[in-house]
């Protein structure tokens, strides 16, 4: 892997564990409708962090308010000791934060390739197409195929190898494993995993609690646009009454 894809793994260890993002009573609204009422959390350098609820519950919005994509948003957003609750997207995704949307966002009349070298490289430390084809084997033998002829397994790589290029940080991950099969959601987490060693820090909207085990080190459950409970990881098993009782399942 380039000496660049390393960066960030030495940028985690050097700061510790320390909050890279910190999240205070963030409210969010669309219009008239309010979503989220006073969401509370944080992530730490290096972890992998699930957001889990049933739908509505606020879980893309929270995301989509980290990034500045909601049209009004109230409260605290701090990323790496900055506030960023009043700067536009533009200025949030050069500070190193990475959103990869549910609906993967591929342009179909472009190559992988193209889609791949679509993103400005914000920062250094991101990934080289060689490094990202390495991870994502399959896009290495479709990297000529458009987007409208890949499966939806090689759409979601193709999503997340594209943020791996800008340099970001942290990643904002929304139902990665969303109607993929399961050899395919074995392989998005075998690579959340590798990029967790790499030192990316990794905030994953997830259903599929049972792959959020696999692969974060805690979660947070959000109900009503609030965050309802945290469960560490190594908790779940003892917790998973709970769990279900939250999620409905």
């Amino acid at each position: 892997m380039p000496e660049a894809a390393t960066q960030p793994a030495h940028d985690a260890r050097a700061t510790g564990d320390a909050a890279l993002l910190r999240v205070r009573g963030l409210r969010a609204w669309y219009g008239e409708s309010h979503i989220l009422h006073g969401v509370d959390f944080e992530v730490r350098r290096g972890e992998v962090v699930t957001l889990l609820g049933r739908n509505g519950a606020g879980k893309t919005t929270t995301l989509r308010a980290i990034m500045g994509m909601v049209p009004r948003r109230e409260g605290s957003i701090v990323f790496d000791g900055e506030e960023t609750i009043a700067l536009p997207s533009n200025r949030i995704a050069r500070l190193g934060i990475a959103y990869c949307p549910e609906e993967r966002g591929i342009f179909s009349s472009l190559s992988v390739f193209e889609n791949l070298l679509l993103p400005p490289v914000v920062r250094p430390g991101g990934l080289g197409i060689d490094a990202i084809y390495d991870l994502f084997p399959n896009l290495r033998e479709r990297r000529a195929s458009q987007g409208t002829k890949l499966s939806g397994g090689e759409q979601q790589m193709l999503a997340i190898g594209r943020i791996l290029r800008t340099g970001a940080r942290l990643l904002l991950l929304d139902e990665p494993t969303e109607g993929l099969a399961p050899v395919i959601v074995q392989q998005i987490g075998r690579t959340i995993a590798h990029l967790k060693t790499e030192g990316f820090t990794i905030l994953l909207v997830e259903q599929n609690f049972r792959f959020a085990a696999t692969v974060a080190d805690r979660h947070y459950v959000i109900e009503h646009g609030r965050v309802a409970d945290m469960i560490p990881n190594t908790e779940l098993a003892t917790k998973m009454d709970k769990l279900h009782e939250y999620l409905g399942v």
